[in-house]
């Protein structure tokens, strides 16, 4: 391996980041119950997979990853990058004939596992240190290549004799990382940084049929990029300041999305991934180790990965060596460690303080929105939930000042979902016209809107079950007939 590109400090701070950005490149590398025999393992690689061009221009796969960020260098400063992926490497299994030779056969069964033939992915890194001076007009570009090879590895038995062995094959592929930067206009020294990570292998099919499997190996897979500055900041792009909203709507990121990353409060670091996360993503800390089901729930799989059969834990540990990890940390948990992944709650609070917190400590309400009760009077700074307090909400009476005008149950309004706390799959309502159904608080003091979307066609089954879409209020617009 070469030697890193990054000084001690940047490297120090990628190294806080990777533990995240690992979960990107190993996000669904092989799913419970880690065998390879199991359907959902059969199709694999789902995020950031650069296809050569000459294979996927048709088949609604991509060559490229494109993110554009803010950031604010100081004089002097460099520019980092890491694009880290995987390559995929076919292994096949190869049994020991008496004669000396070897046959490539379906499945070796051995005393402690099931080999048979898999996708390994080989973790790869380009590492890139630029002045961020040299990234004006056409800006940097750096070709790589990853060569193809084959290793042999040997099978032994429980008496140390070979039986077999296994033959994992690499194909090559080539790419590119390309960089530039362009300093915008406005009262502040802020750039725009583009950072494209390209596929630029030569390889075509033989064959308009050729399938997915055939491109896989000269494809770069989990792509994503670490981008960090030496002396500078960026900006979020999910909660920019006001100032920088625009140039931040104006930036165009496909197949990608970058948030902050590394520790909180810093921002001399973005992780460019193909998985939507939000600013400062981590890792919980009571997760022992890494299921490779990062979308799934650890208490859950350590469960059920113990109440395999003998059986099944031998075909999953000859299925990969991070699936035989995955088998062993299951066994070895400690009943302590099983119950700490229960019921882990990170929103609770000290409530030993005050009774009244002082205003300047309470959560501001967003601009345009004001609280009042139902006969209009704005409430007291008692909160609604204290016992001291004699009002009391009431969902289907309470209403609130949006933009001026009072919006309750039964107000229409319009949907203008933000980036900052709405679920992914609610902006694409953005612009549909709703109903309110109920004014909620929370014992923090927000308030959300229980809305159903107008045109709905279960929308009277969703007011029977109570099952409603929630927004809070600066993510709606009333509407003129409201």
């Amino acid at each position: 391996m070469t030697a890193s590109l990054l000084t001690p400090a940047l490297e120090s701070r990628f190294a806080t980041a990777r533990q995240v950005a690992d979960t990107v490149l190993f996000e669904g590398y092989v799913l419970y119950p880690y065998r390879a025999s199991a359907a959902k393992n059969r199709l694999r690689w789902q995020f950031g997979v650069l296809v050569p061009p000459g294979w996927g221009a048709d088949r609604e796969e991509h060559d490229f990853q494109h993110t554009e960020c803010l950031m604010e260098p100081k004089p002097g400063a460099t520019l980092a990058v890491e694009a880290r992926f995987l390559h995929a490497q076919r292994r096949t299994v190869q049994q020991a004939l008496d004669n000396g030779t070897f046959e490539t056969v379906a499945r070796l069964d051995l005393a402690d596992r099931v080999l048979v033939p898999w996708d390994e992915g080989a973790e790869e890194r380009v590492e890139v240190v630029v002045d961020v001076a040299e990234l004006a007009g056409d800006g940097v570009t750096v070709p790589f290549t990853r060569p193809a090879r084959e290793e042999t590895e040997p099978v032994l038995d429980a008496d140390g004799r070979t039986v077999g062995r296994l033959v994992r094959r690499c194909e090559e592929i080539s790419g590119a990382v390309r960089l530039s930067a362009r300093e915008l206009d406005g009262p502040y020294r802020v750039m725009r940084l583009t950072a494209v990570v390209e596929n630029t292998s030569d390889w075509t099919s033989e064959s308009a049929e050729a399938d997915r499997e055939a491109a896989l190996p000269r494809s770069l897979v989990a792509a994503h990029l670490l981008l960090g500055l030496s002396a500078g900041s960026f900006l979020s792009m999910t909660d920019p300041p006001e100032w920088a909203k625009g140039a931040v709507a104006a930036c165009r990121n496909l197949h990608t999305w970058p948030v902050l990353a590394g520790e909180p409060g810093r921002a001399d670091l973005m992780l460019s991934s193909p998985i939507i996360l939000e600013d400062y993503p981590a890792i919980a800390p009571e997760s022992p180790g890494t299921l490779y089901d990062a979308t799934e729930i650890d208490e859950i799989l350590a469960l059920r990965t113990a109440a395999l059969t003998d059986q099944e834990k031998r075909e999953a540990r000859g299925t990969d060596p991070r699936a035989a990890a995955v088998i062993d940390l299951a066994e070895s948990m400690p009943p302590e460690v099983l119950e700490r992944l229960h019921g882990a709650v990170r929103a609770l609070r000290e409530i030993t303080g005050p009774e009244t917190p002082p205003p300047a400590a309470q959560e501001p309400v967003p601009d345009g929105v004001d609280l009042i009760d139902t006969r209009g009077v704005l409430r007291p700074d008692t909160p609604w939930w204290d016992p001291a307090s004699d009002d009391t909400a009431d969902p289907a009476r309470d209403r609130i000042l949006v933009d001026g005008r009072s919006v309750g149950v039964g107000s229409r309004v319009l949907l203008r979902p933000g980036l900052r706390r709405t679920d992914a799959q609610d902006l694409f309502l953005k612009g549909r016209s709703a109903q309110v159904e109920a004014v909620l608080h929370d014992v923090d003091g927000g308030v959300h809107l229980a809305v159903t979307v107008e045109g709905d066609p279960g929308a009277d089954i969703r007011r029977e079950q109570g099952r409603f879409l929630y927004f809070q209020p600066d993510e709606i617009a009333p509407l003129e007939d409201a």
